[in-house]
């Protein structure tokens, strides 16, 4: 038997000036995106702003439902409506915040191991990674080049 390692790689920031324009712009929209969650079970608030390689950003939000869980995470309500109205856009970078209760309290939060998958298809179908932006502890900001290098052992067509 042998024991196999996976590691990945996350850039680290002490803060937000230390960002692009951009990218302190898709951070604050994602923040913005978190007042229009729905969420009334949970209430955790997930914002996500999606840039296409246009500079334009779209920004979507978590939406519960009763029978949890068929309820949508904000990351694929995102980049699905990208998909659906957009769909010769490349996403160039996608930013993930979480509001938890109803004050202005924001945590960082990874995409699930589902949003994962689907933001990873979208990198498969454009042929180019996607930068992702997440908050990390003591307001730091991870950012990772792919979505895939959060995947180690990615399902794809084999």
């Amino acid at each position: 038997m042998q024991k196999l390692n996976l590691t990945i790689s996350l850039e680290k920031y002490d803060n937000e000036n230390e960002l692009t324009p951009i990218e302190q712009k898709l951070l604050s929209e994602a923040r913005r995106a978190t007042y229009k969650s729905y969420a009334p079970y949970s209430k955790f608030h997930v914002g996500a702003a999606v840039l296409l390689d246009d500079d334009q950003i779209i920004t979507a939000n978590n939406q519960e439902n009763a029978a949890f869980p068929s309820g949508s995470c904000a990351e694929q309500s995102a980049i699905f409506w990208v998909g659906a109205n957009y769909p010769n856009h490349k996403i160039k970078s996608i930013a993930v915040i979480a509001r938890p209760g109803a004050g202005d309290d924001f945590r960082g939060v990874p995409p699930c191991g589902a949003c994962r998958q689907a933001m990873l298809e979208y990198e498969y179908r454009q042929k180019q990674s996607i930068r992702l932006l997440m908050l990390g502890a003591d307001n730091q900001i991870l950012i990772t080049d792919s979505i895939g290098d959060l995947l180690p052992l990615k399902f794809n067509e084999f």
